[in-house]
């Protein structure tokens, strides 16, 4: 196949086995399908117009994806960064034509989200023409991953089967498994979160190396459906470094933060349920980690030898590494008091 644009090769994922009972779904930089499918929707709903500016805030892989969409679809793109980003992909996105602004630096990655999205709404007061993407609030991203569900329906026909992946917005995990379970309702749905995301209540938890906001959120997203999901899985730096370390000693992957943490959860899962097969979201590559997580291998703990904490409940949890039965529950009523 010749794509019209390189955005459509890359968002195509790798299916690749780990074990009989593990394998993982490789993107390049996952949101793509989002993005491309969301300003596509957006076109033809007459929503927006072309070389009008979208805009939105990001720790990383959206700001990417939503600028190789903007420049497949002739759009202008504006993205209010979290200091998270790096030099690499801050260039990439301003060769697109992207014009980027990052948050001054913070140490807390709450206030860095708080930050990003006061500015956007700055800016939109200054430029009421620019339309604001809303990744962590409009379902119109849930329906890129109806394709990536599709994908998987036909890889796997009749298998049981598990997805794990970082909550992060929501859409990616929801748009997949609902997708899913459109067909077979027995698809399990495992989230994985970092401590001090208020997500799935562990703000309270301070991880002071954590650097994988991409998986969880300072502030509710309305895209997250707690209903969704079967189990949930906090791990802090250490556990989520140490998987995606293993994932590149034992099976040559060389992945993002989120997805060591999902394949660190996953392998639990698997063996709590070997008659399931079990599929890693992968995000992302590891580029971005080279200096935080990669070149710090050595301090990455043995996989085999870490199991999470089974909670009853999220104020039960408790640091390093948690694991509670979510069980497709509503989010609590009084989250969302709290969020108002």
């Amino acid at each position: 196949m010749i794509h019209p644009h390189i955005a459509d090769a890359l968002k195509v994922p790798d299916l690749v086995r780990l074990t009989d009972g593990l394998v993982l779904l490789r993107f390049e930089s996952m949101k793509i399908y989002s993005a491309l499918a969301a300003v596509r929707r957006l076109l033809d709903r007459g929503t927006v117009r072309p070389g009008q500016t979208l805009i939105d805030s990001s720790s990383g892989i959206y700001a990417y994806a939503l600028a190789l969409a903007c420049h497949r679809y002739g759009m202008r793109c504006h993205i209010v960064a979290s200091t998270t980003v790096d030099t690499t992909t801050r260039a990439q996105l301003e060769i697109l034509g992207a014009t980027v602004e990052q948050v001054a630096p913070s140490q807390n990655l709450g206030l860095d989200q708080e930050l990003r999205v006061r500015r956007v709404k700055e800016i939109l007061a200054e430029r009421p023409d620019c339309h604001w993407m809303r990744q962590y609030h409009d379902d119109v991203h849930y329906l890129g991953y109806h394709e990536v569900a599709d994908r998987i329906t036909a890889a796997f026909p009749g298998r049981p089967l598990t997805v794990v992946g970082g909550v992060g917005s929501g859409a990616s995990t929801g748009g997949v498994v609902e997708r899913l379970r459109s067909t077979d309702p027995s698809v399990r749905l495992v989230g994985v979160q970092p401590f001090g995301s208020v997500t799935f209540g562990s703000q309270d938890h301070h991880d002071p190396e954590a650097i994988i906001a991409g998986i969880g959120s300072s502030i509710v997203f309305d895209n997250v459906r707690h209903h969704l999901y079967d189990a949930v899985h906090w791990l802090d730096f250490t556990h989520a470094m140490s998987g995606t370390v293993a994932l590149l000693r034992e099976h040559a992957v060389f992945a993002g933060l989120s997805t060591g943490a999902g394949y660190l959860a996953a392998t639990y899962e698997a063996r709590g349920h070997p008659d399931r097969l079990h599929l890693v979201i992968g995000a992302d590559t590891g580029h971005r980690y080279v200096d935080r997580v990669f070149a710090r291998h050595a301090e990455a703990l043995d996989p085999a030898a870490l199991k999470p904490v089974e909670v009853a409940a999220p104020e039960e949890m408790t640091m390093p590494w948690s694991r509670m039965a979510w069980q497709r529950a509503a989010c609590p009523a009084r989250w969302k008091e709290r969020a108002a």
